[in-house]
């Protein structure tokens, strides 16, 4: 389930780069973002109440529907006009929260892969808090967070996801 899951994140997160970028228009990004965020939160509907689910599995969908919820909040923010100050404001609660989820991923990292794992948490907790640069600080940094949503994508969901769908795992 991971790969279907950083394959769909990387897509999310590309896309999402793309429209910062000015590259996709406001009305049409939130097709995407709820697409993604309503397939993470079955996922993690299904981690969390569904056959073995155990402390593992709920961690784990505690800490995807980070990402559920701000894929949703994104879509949210283009239908009701909102500012993003509120997203803003999650989005650090996300990023603090991803210091200690970096520090554990490292920390037990045994291969390769967990290691890639605990530098893709690096980067998803520097994004989320350039959306709070960007969204509650006001930072004129739209085009550089565009560009590192681009960049972060493609290596902690595009890339990872494929390589997991192929086979080519942990």
């Amino acid at each position: 389930m991971l790969g279907l899951i950083l394959f769909f994140v990387g897509a999310v997160l590309c896309l999402n780069g793309l429209w910062l970028l000015g590259r996709i228009g406001d009305n049409e990004i939130a097709a995407i973002d709820v697409f993604v965020g309503a397939l993470t939160g079955l996922a993690c509907l299904y981690l969390a109440f569904g056959p073995g689910a155990d402390a593992g599995t709920i961690k784990a969908a505690a800490l995807t529907l980070l990402f559920t919820f701000t894929y949703f909040w994104v879509a949210w923010n283009r239908y009701n006009g909102a500012d993003g100050r509120g997203l803003g404001w999650f989005s650090l609660f996300v990023a603090i929260t991803a210091v200690p989820v970096t520090v554990q991923a490292f920390s037990t990292a045994t291969t390769t892969w967990g290691t890639w794992f605990a530098w893709c948490w690096v980067g998803w907790g520097v994004l989320w808090f350039l959306y709070f640069v960007l969204l509650v600080m006001k930072k004129p940094i739209v085009k550089f967070v565009g560009g590192v949503t681009v960049f972060v994508g493609i290596y902690t969901g595009w890339i990872p996801g494929y390589m997991l769908l192929n086979g080519m795992s942990q």
